[in-house]
């Protein structure tokens, strides 16, 4: 089997784990959630005026800081939804999966052994501030 072929099956392995299927559900409950998909529409709109706003000339900083607040506020309305919360976190969970996936991929690429190269147990997940995993 050529490598591309394994990459298809892991695709596929993948799309059957459990943290893929939860999070599959989640964004089928989410994007029925009529509340939750009216509060993300208002936001869109508030994020267009205040694009709009930030490159009139004549831009008033009052106005910019009224919409910031608005904006602001309907995020954290979008962020109380339980939908929304549960999205997330099984977001957060396949994000986590993939990573992992690519960092063993990534470090056999480098020459690490591919049965023991993992993510090390200080990984924060952010690659910005890393000097390397080994």
């Amino acid at each position: 089997m050529d490598i591309i072929a394994l990459a298809r099956e892991i695709g596929k392995a993948l799309q059957q784990d459990e943290k893929y299927l939860a999070l599959e559900e989640a964004r089928k409950t989410s994007d029925a959630d009529e509340a939750l998909q009216e509060l993300i529409g208002e936001f869109n709109l508030k994020r267009m005026a205040i694009n709009n706003e930030v490159q009139k000339e004549d831009r008033s900083e009052e106005k910019l800081k009224e919409l910031n607040d608005d904006l602001r506020h309907t995020y954290a309305q979008i962020m109380m939804n339980e939908n929304m919360t549960r999205y997330n976190e099984a977001k957060t969970e396949v994000d986590n999966l993939v990573q992992r996936i690519t960092t063993i991929i990534a470090m056999s690429a480098e020459g690490e052994d591919p049965e023991t190269c993992d993510i090390e147990a200080s990984c924060s997940g952010n690659c910005a501030s890393c000097g390397g995993c080994h």
